[in-house]
């Protein structure tokens, strides 16, 4: 039998469709989203500078992204892919934001998570898959390290947000660790 990779019990993910960036253009003016979810400074984002991302992202060939979506509703409750990928290496890096803060500690994240290392092990047939993750950001290293993910260095002081320096921390997790975690 065939599964359907895409799909868990609370959420699917799906093609992000232009209807959604009506979303995606809020959370990229929502400060604490983009304070957990990138590196780049926190400034607001159009939807006409979403669009032209969106369309490089929808024409290159080392790049994916879903919307992460409600079963129940059907809405668009995140963003999950993969970046930076090495088709000679079976390497790439992974990325999600739960960006409607009411799905947040949930348990979404985690199914989330689960569905993108499937599609990227099973359908992309990546050998590792890889993350950076701000030392702040405590909710998001627990959810990685609970997935398997094992932390491979740290970038010092490499972000500085409201006064502080920040390290980053690089994870990553190989096929063969990943499948030891769902058996």
């Amino acid at each position: 039998m065939i599964k359907n990779l895409l799909n868990g019990s609370k959420i699917e993910l799906a093609a992000f469709k232009d209807a959604d960036l009506t979303y995606l253009e809020k959370w990229y003016n929502d400060i604490y989203f983009l304070r957990n979810f990138d590196m780049i400074p926190a400034f607001p984002r159009s939807s006409q500078e979403l669009n032209f991302t969106l369309k490089n992202l929808r024409e290159s060939n080392d790049k994916f992204m879903f919307s992460i979506n409600s079963i129940e509703n059907g809405k668009i409750i995140g963003i999950t892919g993969f970046e930076n990928i090495l088709w000679n290496n079976g390497t790439a890096t992974i990325y999600i934001g739960i960006g409607d803060k009411n799905y947040i500690g949930c348990g979404i994240g985690n199914e989330a998570l689960h569905l993108t290392l499937e599609f990227g092990f099973e359908e992309l047939n990546l050998h590792k898959i890889q993350l950076t993750v701000l030392s702040y950001n405590k909710p998001a290293i627990r959810l990685y390290e609970k997935s398997g993910f094992k932390k491979e260095g740290t970038y010092r002081e490499f972000i500085y947000r409201d006064g502080t320096r920040y390290d980053m921390y690089l994870y990553g997790i190989l096929r063969s660790e990943w499948e030891a975690t769902i058996k």
